[in-house]
């Protein structure tokens, strides 16, 4: 079969020949796979870069722990497994959801990774509650944009958003933004602009994407004075602009803070049977009545060479059809 092959780590991958997969026990299914995105999640782990990566790893393997293909029966579903950048795969049957009529591929498997990157954050670590404001640092990113709908979804009253270009910014109106916040403008200027807006309407939720220096002026614009303070929970997603902060400990002593992750290795089992059961479904049918949009570009497997580092403007997701 055809397949988007590392056979190295670190190296790109190619488009190459790999022997079909076969199903070691009973909770694996083949799939014949017809769509699977490029995340930065996938090129972190062929980088070795992710947490989750295997470090060291020699042999030759097939990329991408995702897609949307057929089963036996013909069922489309959407599936967590390994190897998906081919033509055939092995799926975990347990991680497996029926994608809905009126939903294509390319949207289905580009949903889940930002569903998890959002949903999972506000449900289980922020316990979002109807009547909230919920600030997204970095929203312009395809996984920024249906942070917006989602906390609109589960009730937000006021969404928040930063990033780097106006234009961008702006056009997350739409999607439910209701302020902005440019990021390149002076460290003090972002910081007075945030208090401005914890006063007038106190943040209960953050999601952060982009850790390294916006989140140490988030945190220092929530820093009190010996004062009560209002409880923020501020949940670290992804960590695009670095890897680690400077962080006072006056901040966290000053002021009602929850500090927390989401992301693999975060989530209990039964968060993650709900992710699968309950929130990708629900996510799903939304996306079908159009009610969540997803932007995608659609590019063939055999150019996977060439793409694999394509930058995607305008927060679309990169998707590998099959």
């Amino acid at each position: 079969m055809k397949a988007a092959v590392i056979f190295q780590q670190g190296e790109m991958p190619q488009y190459a020949d790999f022997p079909e997969p076969g199903v070691k026990n009973d909770d694996e299914l083949v799939i014949s796979v017809k769509a699977a995105a490029i995340k930065n999640f996938d090129k972190g782990r062929v980088k070795g870069t992710h947490y989750s990566a295997e470090v060291g790893r020699q042999n030759a393997i097939v990329i991408g722990g995702d897609g949307v293909g057929l089963l036996a029966d013909g069922t489309r579903v959407y599936a967590l497994g390994e190897g998906m950048m081919a033509e055939k795969a092995i799926v975990d049957k347990r991680k497996i959801v029926k994608v809905p009529d009126g939903m294509d591929d390319a949207s289905a498997c580009a949903l889940p990774n930002a569903v998890a990157g959002s949903a999972m954050a506000l449900r289980f670590r922020a316990a979002i509650k109807p009547g909230e404001t919920v600030l997204i640092n970095g929203a312009t990113g395809f996984t920024g944009k249906i942070a917006i709908q989602v906390a609109k979804h589960y009730g937000a009253k006021k969404v928040i958003v930063t990033g780097r270009n106006q234009a961008s910014l702006q056009s997350l109106v739409a999607l439910g933004a209701d302020e902005t916040v440019l990021t390149t403008q002076t460290d003090e200027a972002f910081i007075a602009q945030l208090k401005a807006i914890h006063n007038n309407t106190p943040i209960d939720i953050i999601l952060d994407y982009l850790w390294g220096h916006t989140a140490e002026l988030l945190l220092a614009s929530l820093k009190g004075n010996g004062s009560f303070t209002y409880k923020t929970r501020f949940i670290s997603i992804g960590s695009v602009t670095g890897d680690k902060i400077q962080l006072s400990a006056e901040n966290l002593r000053s002021v009602d803070l929850q500090l927390s992750g989401s992301g693999l290795g975060s989530w209990t089992r039964d968060e993650m049977k709900l992710l699968f059961t309950e929130i990708l479904p629900e996510m799903f049918q939304l996306a079908a009545d159009n009610q969540l949009k997803v932007e995608t570009i659609e590019v063939k497997l055999s150019d996977i060479e060439k793409l694999w580092e394509m930058e995607v403007s305008d927060g679309k997701r990169l998707v590998v059809t099959i």
